[in-house]
């Protein structure tokens, strides 16, 4: 015989699979919409090349290349730092569009909330709070942690490509061509940056333009110490192939001295993991064991403020500890 609890349980788990299904049908939307938009595209490119005339219309619907333009109009009215949101997705090497994005932060608050309820004996208050802290910060984490990965693989192999352009400039190419037989002979994600340059100017852009823009979807100084290496080297003359030469030198150098620091300061790091994930296990371990012991903190005005307080203490905290351990070079 079921008992109220496990009907709750049961109506919850329907609940998040019926969500489940609405998010991965709306991906699969998003997705047959974004083919049927590249072949509209395709259409259309065919036509004009063989001297068909293009309607308006067509024209219009081949330059919505986001699966969810009507999202990405929305956050481009609302959303106050869109063009930060759209360099940290750039930054990623896929195609996620500020749409796609919102729709992830939406399916995780919903499905947190409906697990909160379910599964625990918070209000609805706290368990809505909790959810939509989970939903802003865990693709917050996801994005920033896959743009970071891309941007240390991009600064490892950023001085073999500088190699690889030394030698074309001694063997008497520009650097331009330089720039992009590297791209064609070097591994992603440099590879797939430097292939970009070769689109560009086929298209009659200038080099420095196209540089500056990978630097702004990049964000490492080593490759604007690159740009700027290109830009004196034009103003001034002289030996470019050397320049470049020590350029990576000297970005090997860096790199080592970044991770002997990282290795001087891990202990530093290990503590601050440590102390600030000890009170979220602490509470994790008393909810499950003891949840009236915590009751007052999830169900009272007073312990709203405690929660507060304590969060703000516990960030600040972490935010000293990491500041303590990073150090610039």
């Amino acid at each position: 015989m079921t008992g109220p609890g496990t009907v709750d349980w049961l109506a919850t788990m329907a609940a998040i699979a019926v969500v489940s299904g609405f998010v991965a049908a709306a991906v699969a939307v998003g997705n047959s919409a974004a083919r049927r938009r590249f072949k509209r595209r395709l259409a259309v490119v065919r036509d004009r090349a063989k001297g068909v005339p293009v309607s308006p219309e067509a024209a219009r619907l081949t330059r919505l290349q986001s699966p969810t333009p009507a999202i990405d109009r929305a956050a481009r009215r609302w959303l106050p730092r869109r063009d930060l949101l759209a360099a940290r997705l750039a930054r990623t090497g896929r195609t996620i569009s500020i749409g796609q994005y919102a729709l992830v932060i939406a399916g995780i608050t919903v499905l947190s909330v409906l697990a909160l309820i379910g599964l625990t004996r918070l209000g609805l208050a706290a368990c809505v709070s909790i959810g939509l802290c989970l939903g802003l910060a865990l693709p917050h984490l996801i994005i920033g942690r896959m743009g970071r990965r891309r941007v240390a693989a991009f600064t490892a192999l950023f001085p073999d490509a500088i190699d690889l352009m030394v030698r074309a400039l001694r063997s008497g190419l520009p650097i331009s061509e330089a720039i992009i037989g590297a791209g064609h002979e070097i591994a992603d994600p440099v590879g797939s940056e430097l292939r970009l340059i070769e689109s560009g100017m086929r298209l009659g852009r200038d080099l420095e333009t196209l540089l500056w823009d990978i630097a702004k979807r990049i964000d490492t100084p080593e490759f604007r110490f690159f740009i700027i290496a290109l830009s004196v080297q034009r103003e001034t003359g002289g030996n470019l192939a050397e320049t470049l030469s020590n350029l990576a030198d000297a970005l090997r150098r860096r790199r080592q001295m970044r991770a002997k620091v990282r290795a001087m300061s891990s202990e530093t790091r290990a503590t601050t993991m440590i102390l600030g994930g000890l009170p979220v296990v602490v509470i994790g371990l008393l909810m499950l064991t003891s949840p009236t012991y915590l009751a007052p903190l999830f169900h009272d005005v007073r312990g709203y403020i405690l929660d507060g307080i304590a969060v703000a203490m516990l960030v600040t905290g972490i935010t000293i500890m990491n500041r303590m351990a990073r150090f610039e070079i």
